[in-house]
């Protein structure tokens, strides 16, 4: 029995004796008078055992049977070795017409022991391209702007132009 069954149980007993009203019964167990009279009715006819829900210990309506279950996982063991969750759950949708959710799929997998076996991949960093083979074939060009004659001169842009085969500036200015 549960804290809360208890506390109600306590409280029914009072309202039983005559130590409290159905209305202070009712705030004490957090619900309404209409509903605290049920509840007294219902604990008069079945004693303690009416503070529990009556689907205490059944299986859920929605639950997957454990015959399926366990044909999953026998599925997933053998034929389907080596397949992920995501495209097990469509191949058994497709061919043994078994429905199963992904993620119900997921957790009966998982809790059995057959983890999927994608990973993620490492994501590359900073692929570099190859250079190209032939001076001229590509120029880079970059701008700055700043004011390169001071907080008063106007601003300029600077350009630059690199060739990609050999890395060195084009049509630099001779000095």
């Amino acid at each position: 029995m549960t804290q809360q069954e208890q506390a109600r149980l306590q409280v029914l007993n009072n309202l039983l004796t005559g130590y409290m009203t159905t209305e202070q019964a009712a705030t004490l167990m957090g619900v309404s008078t209409r509903h605290t009279r049920r509840i007294l009715a219902a604990y008069r006819e079945k004693g303690a055992a009416a503070m529990a829900h009556g689907n205490r210990g059944r299986r859920p309506a929605n639950a997957t049977p454990s015959t399926l279950a366990i044909e999953a996982v026998r599925l997933a063991r053998t034929r389907y070795a080596g397949v992920n969750h995501t495209h097990l759950s469509e191949l058994l949708r497709e061919r043994e017409g078994i429905d199963i959710g992904r993620d119900t799929l997921r957790t009966i997998l998982t809790n059995a022991g057959v983890n999927s076996p994608r990973r993620r991949r490492p994501p590359k960093h900073r692929v570099r391209r190859q250079r190209m083979p032939r001076e001229g074939m590509l120029i880079q060009v970059d701008g700055s702007y700043h004011r390169w004659l001071g907080k008063d001169g106007p601003q300029f842009t600077l350009l630059l132009a690199i060739d990609d085969a050999t890395g060195t500036v084009v049509n630099r200015p001779v000095l």
